[in-house]
């Protein structure tokens, strides 16, 4: 299993998709929207830059958290995506802020 195919059952799930359902949104071909979907969790193959990046943007997810290492950086870019722009620029002087100490 891949960091890509973890990341993707895992954000899959969480939004309550089918492989199917979520190939087919992502533009996949929806006779074989499943079985790559399936291909995808398992490691068998990964999609290419266009078609990973439309599944980020179906699962409303930055593209980076299906190949981020790190569960916590992971969830942290997941939290930062999903914040307005004031929220986004208050954590990053936040942080700023402390990588100065």
């Amino acid at each position: 299993m891949t960091i890509f195919s973890k990341r993707l059952k895992q954000a899959r799930k969480a939004g309550g998709f089918s492989q199917e359902r979520l190939g087919i949104e992502a533009g996949i071909e929806p006779a074989s929207a499943s079985a790559r979907l399936n291909q995808y969790e398992k490691g068998v193959h990964e999609p290419g830059e266009n078609t990973a990046r439309q599944i980020a943007q179906v699962l409303d997810l930055p593209l980076a958290f299906f190949y981020c290492e790190d569960d916590d950086a992971a969830n942290l870019l997941k939290i930062f995506h999903q914040m307005n722009a004031g929220e986004r620029k208050k954590v990053v002087a936040m942080i700023e802020g402390l990588s100065r100490v």
